[in-house]
């Protein structure tokens, strides 16, 4: 038996330590073969799994500092087919990999806009007049180094050993505790877990719209970890709404709660239940050739 694993690249990406980590939390007494297949972006990679050319998928999905990714989000439900089937929460570690002698040296820094919003603080501190250039990932940042040396990129220690770029500023994010969950996902029904991950949109845009929605897990002790709303894309002011719950979607109290959460809904998507998994770097492969 064998399984694909997409994630976002190039390889050293964030990205590519949570699959890889799962890889291994797969392999566990078992001899599958699994595959790690880099894309260029996080819709790609869903929507890879949603034209089954890979099996799974792993997507960055909210970062203790920045929030949450929007385009994990607004893909998950524009495909509307994938379901979660695991959650790993990974720590990490930014710095800042330049071919530059110093700091002063440094005219552009290049990262993925999550990596530079972790780093906002110690950039303003030690590079407040450099030009801050998004890329599609912390990796792909890499590619625009020049040895010349006037040009930096945010990405992983990892990334910097794999493409042999100097570390010229270890540690650079904003707080020690950055933390990053990401979902695993197929288009198989999800094993059920600890928590249920689901979204909906409203018939109207009227004041008290949400109370009732979001009355019906209240009223049944059902805690509520996390609520976003997203615009729908389709007119200003009207949203959508992603929801995080404590509690399996096949329990008694969730199925009741969804029957009546369905009649106050326009469109109503249930991405499945699992449980969160949190990755021990210690015992994760780090070297690059443990990928």
């Amino acid at each position: 038996m064998s399984l694909s694993i997409a994630h976002l690249g190039p390889r050293g990406t964030n990205a590519e330590t949570a699959a890889a980590i799962y890889k291994k939390h797969l392999r566990r007494g078992s001899a599958i073969e699994i595959k790690l297949c880099p894309y260029p972006g996080i819709a790609q990679t869903l929507w890879a799994v949603a034209q089954q050319t890979v099996d799974l998928a792993v997507v960055p999905v909210e970062n203790s500092i920045e929030g949450s990714v929007a385009i994990t989000l607004d893909t998950l439900w524009q495909v509307g087919t994938l379901k979660i089937h695991q959650a790993l929460e990974l720590p990490i570690s930014h710095a800042l990999l330049s071919w530059a002698q110093n700091l002063s040296q440094i005219r552009q820094v290049y990262s993925h806009p999550q990596a530079l919003g972790q780093c906002q603080k110690w950039l303003d501190q030690h590079l407040p007049q450099v030009q801050l250039i998004a890329s599609s990932s912390t990796t792909e940042a890499i590619q625009h180094l020049d040895p010349k040396g006037s040009m930096g990129a945010i990405a992983s220690p990892r990334a910097g050993q794999l493409y042999q770029i100097p570390l010229l500023a270890p540690d650079i994010n904003d707080y020690p505790d950055n933390c990053t969950r990401f979902w695993v996902v197929s288009l198989k029904p999800s094993l059920g877990g600890s928590h249920t991950s689901l979204a909906f949109s409203l018939p109207a845009n009227v004041p008290g719209v949400l109370v009732k929605p979001l009355q019906t897990f209240a009223q049944r002790e059902i805690n509520l970890s996390r609520i976003e709303s997203r615009p729908t894309k389709q007119s200003f002011g009207t949203y959508l709404f992603f929801i995080d719950i404590e509690a399996d979607v096949e329990s008694a109290e969730v199925q009741a709660a969804l029957a009546e959460l369905s009649s106050y809904t326009e469109t109503l998507k249930i991405f499945g239940s699992y449980t969160i998994l949190n990755a021990d770097l210690g015992a994760s492969p780090q070297s690059p050739g443990e990928f």
